[in-house]
């Protein structure tokens, strides 16, 4: 998978990997980078490779939460309301620009991320599976945008930046055909009946219990330490050990290793604390709460 979709995103070997595991875990993404860098592919190709349907939803200051999740339509013939369903009905879903929608909008996603299912007049209507979010925004551009509040942050598992490409990369890219899409060089190499093994598999992987320990001691300094004032919940420390199976998994072995954890902490862990030099207003330096996590992967003994 991950060799499959570098090939429509040259040079960018780490944001793929990460992405990959976080789809395996059965997670959400949030990718935050400036315009160009390359989200929008990175989501057709996750779902080109693995033969799911992808989904984009536009998000803008007008857009109403059932223009994600669906509405009851009158159906004349039959006599009786008939849900018609909206793009949420995915298996790779793109919220694209998601902090330009107000956060009543926003919300519209917390049932469908953590229960895998919506809620329409009372009733629950499971969404497909395999089923991700991969949400972007521009952190750079603040105007007419609507800060993710904590318990949206919270139910991504991992959040990353595209970054760019190295210059032999970007001579390649460049070097391309105007009108060629890089997602048409993308080929399923999974189906989404076997991704169930996969997910089998995962849940197989051994966690000894000096690893769990280690991630245990992760997560309760984000509470103690003095670099942040808000920290880590359960949920975080569940997709923290999650995402560590997983790349494990990626990396060929049954068994997990503290390098796994120290892999995907960061972005796993940083979007869900909030640093001791919080501006007030609600929003933070992604830079700041990144090298907060990773101070306290430095003060922390791995275990042997």
């Amino acid at each position: 998978m991950v060799e499959m979709i570098e090939r429509a995103l040259l040079g960018r070997r780490d944001a793929v990997e990460l992405a990959t595991c976080a789809f395996l875990s059965g997670g959400h993404l949030l990718i935050e980078d400036v315009p160009g860098v390359g989200k929008t592919t990175l989501a057709r190709a996750l779902a080109r490779a693995t033969g799911g349907e992808f989904r984009r939803i536009q998000f803008t200051s007008d857009l109403l939460p059932a223009d994600i999740v669906g509405v009851q339509v009158w159906d004349s013939k039959r006599g009786e309301f008939r849900f018609k369903r909206g793009p949420i009905f995915g298996n790779v879903v793109l919220s694209d620009e998601i902090n330009r929608a107000p956060p009543k909008t926003q919300s519209a996603l917390l049932e469908a991320m953590s229960e895998r299912q919506i809620s329409v007049d009372g009733d629950a209507v499971a969404l497909p599976r395999p089923f991700m979010v991969i949400a972007t925004q521009n952190v750079q551009e603040h105007h007419g945008t609507y800060p993710l509040p904590e318990s949206q942050m919270d139910r991504f598992t991992m959040r990353i930046t595209m970054g760019y490409p190295d210059r032999e990369a970007e001579r390649q890219v460049i070097g391309r055909l105007t009108l060629e899409d890089p997602v048409q060089l993308v080929e399923p190499v999974v189906d989404l009946e076997s991704l169930d093994e996969v997910t089998m598999f995962i849940d197989r992987v051994r966690v000894d219990e000096s690893i769990l320990d280690y991630i245990v001691e992760i997560i309760d300094k984000t509470r103690s330490t003095d670099l942040l004032s808000l920290g880590v919940g359960p949920r975080g420390g569940m997709a923290l050990h999650r995402a560590a199976r997983t790349m494990a998994m990626m990396r060929g072995r049954d068994y997990c290793l503290p390098d796994d954890v120290k892999k995907v902490a960061v972005p796993v862990l940083a979007h869900r604390v909030i640093p001791s030099s919080d501006t007030g207003e609600g929003m933070w330096d992604r830079d700041i709460a990144d090298r907060a996590v990773a101070n306290i992967l430095d003060s922390i003994e791995i275990p042997i």
